[in-house]
């Protein structure tokens, strides 16, 4: 039964959708769907930035249950407000008060009993459910047309969509460094694992993920009986919050409780050890139900004050388990054990539908790649080496002295980056101006104004060209352009920092860059997909201005890349060009292998600079990452200013 249930679609492994969408554009992404140093897609919520100052923000949640419809259309629309809702209750929402929901209905209308259905869910939803939560669905959508038709064989056929409800939940965050995640912790001493059953000790299947990898529908279906209890559900969490007693938090939903476990242990990197009470014939119920609740990781020393806490707000929970050193994910009942298998081995059923999509779509070669490293047992994960002092400001005694020198934020059409790379700069130091390649053509706008160039990220002309290209042709191919940046390189006391789609434009220009003819093009990754991942980079020994000091350091960042495989135009280049960063593995080796190395780069080589340093190009994207709580995984301990914050800052000593 595990092992349908997790390869089924519904609660599989969905990298193969999540790492082809850019997920830190913008600069103000606090948790994506990845977490912890394996990066496994397991979030329940999403969380975002209100400013690059300070920790307030949003949290986002979705929900929804449309199997479930088939059976019981208005337990459907009560379920997807429940999921939005434990999902989001991950995030630190103070009071369900706070929450507003977006509603998308989907119904095929005229189909027998559907309209019938559609208005008795709406009913439920919004004038009882909703109300007695105590908050409200202020906007949505509906697509009234979910049926499709034809004549076959002198037959008329129809397919027609269950009732289909898609809650989305948004709610203020005071700071969303408070988010919890799944990751099992295995540095905290003795832990436990704390199951908190919204459901009343129901387990009904219907419309579950077991009964369909069954072929089946099942008769009863999981509802939100109690709303009463989610509110306290809320308020419950608020206080273990408060008094920092939950490691990691999982919420109950698509395949139930052992799925959740799983999950949580894949995380983790560790086993884990669940023993449930009751007969044999529960087992299934208990295990695969997708009723309400969450599972809480919590301290053994913390077990009595939390359990009291949850007894207070009148909730139903129990241990169901344990992290352990094994490495196995084990299932007794009363002690007794029906069910052990490696981490491993389920993590690799769990993420063979990734594998099997992407070796349609991509290159299969780097699909079997990124399959294979879940066989290594012992991978450290994302293991960030710190060179030097990340507290320290060495651009501070400048800043002081009350002059901010002028850098030019430079974009074209279909650029994307220029807002976090202008917020960097200027954290640094710096004044950053917003400059379109039209003002530099149209000569509203001159270069010489200016002390330093960033060229930012995103995908100018649509990449039709090749990455870069049309952008760089802008400027090569129009006389004023090609003056302006000639003598901007030229002058010696000017810097320039070109990242991702910038890297590419600065690469296809480099004639007009002193010391850079051996810069290699950036053409289609290895992988043949756009990737954007959350790699580590080491900085290499190199007279870049903007990696002074950070050599040797191995450091977490993000890409967001389609273009950004290394092609020498000469053979004898590669050994001309000067590096300044490549990719390494979670062992701080240099890698070729995806997606750690997310292009397949010879030798990783993702940044490169000139010889005398003023002019850097680099791939993955420091500028959404200078602040720690930017990152979607970092060591404990980090403060406000992330290491990548130094290459900013290097820049302004520079300056001087």
């Amino acid at each position: 039964a595990l092992d349908r249930v997790l390869r089924a679609p519904a609660v599989a492994d969905k990298t193969f959708l999540i790492t082809i969408g850019d997920r830190t554009v913008g600069g103000l992404c606090a948790r994506d769907q990845m977490v912890g140093p394996w990066q496994a897609p397991v979030a329940d919520c999403a969380t975002t930035l209100l400013s690059f100052e300070g920790y307030a923000g949003e949290a986002f949640a979705i929900g929804e249950r449309a199997p479930v419809a088939v059976i019981d259309a208005v337990a459907s629309g009560r379920m997807a407000v429940g999921e939005a809702l434990t999902n989001l209750a991950a995030a630190p929402v103070t009071d369900l008060s706070l929450v507003k929901l977006s509603a998308n209905w989907m119904a095929a209308a005229g189909a027998p009993g559907e309209d019938a259905a559609l208005y008795d869910t709406v009913r439920s939803v919004a004038t009882e459910l909703c109300p007695a939560l105590g908050i409200s669905i202020p906007v949505g959508k509906d697509s009234m047309s979910m049926r499709t038709a034809w004549e076959e064989d002198g037959r008329r056929e129809e397919v027609v969509s269950p009732l289909s409800l898609i809650v989305s939940a948004f709610a203020p965050c005071g700071d969303v460094r408070g988010t919890w995640t799944p990751q099992l912790r295995t540095d905290r001493g003795p832990t436990s694992l704390v199951l908190v059953d919204l459901a009343g000790g129901q387990a009904r299947l219907g419309g579950s993920v077991l009964a369909q990898v069954y072929c089946q529908t099942g008769n009863e279906a999981p509802n939100l009986d109690d709303p009463a209890a989610l509110r306290r559900f809320f308020a419950a969490l608020a206080e273990l919050r408060a008094a920092d007693l939950v490691l990691a938090y999982h919420d109950r939903s698509d395949g139930g409780l052992l799925v959740t476990l799983c999950e949580m242990a894949f995380a983790g990197h560790t086993g884990v050890t669940v023993d449930l009470p009751g007969s044999p014939a529960g087992m299934l119920g208990q295990l695969f139900a997708e009723e309400l609740g969450a599972v809480l990781q919590v301290r053994d020393t913390d077990l009595e004050a939390v359990l009291a806490a949850l007894e207070r707000h009148r909730l139903n929970a129990r241990i169901v388990g344990k992290p352990n050193g094994d490495d196995v994910v084990v299932v007794r009942r009363d002690g007794e054990e029906l069910f052990r298998e490696g981490r491993v081995a389920l993590h690799r059923v769990w993420s063979e539908t990734t594998w099997q999509m992407q070796t349609l779509r991509d290159n299969p070669a780097c699909a079997q790649q990124e399959y294979d490293r879940i066989l290594d047992a012992n991978d450290p994960g994302i293991s960030p080496h710190v060179t030097f002092d990340v507290s320290e400001d060495v651009s501070a005694p400048f800043i002081a002295r009350g002059a901010r020198p002028a850098i030019a934020i430079l974009r074209d059409q279909g650029v994307n980056g220029e807002v976090e790379m202008a917020a960097a700069f200027d954290r640094a130091g710096f004044e950053s101006h917003d400059v379109h390649m039209s003002d530099i053509i149209a000569g509203r706008v001159s270069l010489a104004s200016f002390v330093g160039l960033a060229a930012c990220g995103g995908f100018s002309y649509g990449d039709v060209l090749g990455g870069g290209e049309g952008w760089a042709k802008t400027t090569l191919y129009n006389p004023r352009a090609r003056e302006e940046f000639s003598a901007f390189f030229e002058r010696r006391d000017t810097f320039a920092l070109g990242v991702c789609n910038g890297c590419q434009v600065m690469a296809a220009m480099k004639e007009l860059i002193p010391g850079a003819a051996a810069w290699p093009r950036f053409v289609k990754n290895a992988s043949e997909q756009f990737e954007a991942r959350l790699v580590t980079v080491e900085i290499l020994p190199s007279p870049s201005i903007f990696f002074r000091g950070m050599e040797g350091s191995r450091l977490p960042i993000v890409t967001a890349h389609g273009e950004g495989l290394v092609v020498f135009d000469r053979p004898a280049d590669a050994a001309l060009v000067v590096a300044a960063a490549r990719y390494v593995d979670n062992r701080g080796r240099p890698t070729e292998i995806y997606p750690l190395n997310p292009n397949g780069s010879a030798g990783g080589l993702t940044a490169v600079t000139t010889a005398d340093g003023r002019f850097t190009a680099l791939m993955p994207h420091p500028e959404r990452v200078f602040r720690t709580v930017q990152l979607s995984w970092h060591p404990e301990g980090w403060g406000e200013d992330s290491p990548w914050m130094r290459l900013f800052r290097n820049a302004r000593v520079w300056v001087g």
